[in-house]
């Protein structure tokens, strides 16, 4: 099926968690992170979210100062969006919502005139982005349980990490790369490393790899 090609890029601490058991927002990383967070972005024709880490870190999925803004996917079961959220006022591409649930909220309706609404399944959706609205580079923010049904369908085909050494969350139900840790993925997925950049004065280590297909 056509799909763009995708990418995600997490921060994991010491101990492997994305997140606390709290749901710590962003900000706990460098400003060298966050500057590659903005490059990714930048490169990418559509971003995509889930509804959790919308609401948690307050994202408006923008680039600043940039001329071309890519299109901001949110993936929601309900498909219910808070109308007083950041990203309707904030100036940016057109809203993508991505209802999966097979009861919707009678509020997953559109928000913003630049508000298209979407009843299929991820697999579907990224199939529509590709042929419907030529987004060839999507580029995935995350959460964990998102980046887990992308892996799922193997459709990850770059993964960027920072591995941030100085802070351990720890927490059972602390959050991991594909979610809060239960089953194991159905398969194995091979990826190859394509970047290392350790910054001991950071106490990060920038990472990229590359699905080995």
């Amino acid at each position: 099926m056509l799909r763009p090609i995708v990418s995600t890029n997490l921060a994991i601490t010491a101990d492997g968690k994305i997140s606390s058991t709290a749901q710590r927002p962003t900000g706990w990383t460098s400003r060298e992170d966050h500057a590659r967070l903005l490059e990714l972005r930048a490169n990418a024709d559509a971003i995509l979210v889930g509804r959790g880490t919308l609401d948690a870190d307050r994202m408006t999925l923008t680039v600043p100062e940039a001329s071309r803004q890519p299109l901001r996917c949110i993936v929601s079961r309900s498909g219910q969006l808070d109308p007083a959220h950041p990203i309707f006022t904030k100036a940016g591409g057109d809203i993508h919502l991505l209802v999966t649930g097979e009861n919707p909220s009678s509020q997953a309706d559109p928000l913003d005139s630049r508000m298209t609404v979407h009843h299929q399944t991820l697999l579907a959706f990224l199939h529509t982005l590709a042929s419907e609205y030529q987004v060839k580079r999507l580029h995935c923010e995350g959460g964990g349980q998102l980046i887990r049904a992308l892996a799922e369908l193997d459709a990850i085909d770059e993964f960027h990490l920072t591995l941030a050494g100085h802070t351990i969350f720890g927490g059972q139900a602390a959050p991991t790369t594909t979610g809060i840790p239960a089953d194991f993925l159905p398969k194995a997925l091979p990826f190859e490393i394509s970047h290392f950049d350790p910054r001991p004065d950071l106490g990060e280590c920038f990472l990229s790899y590359t699905r080995s297909r």
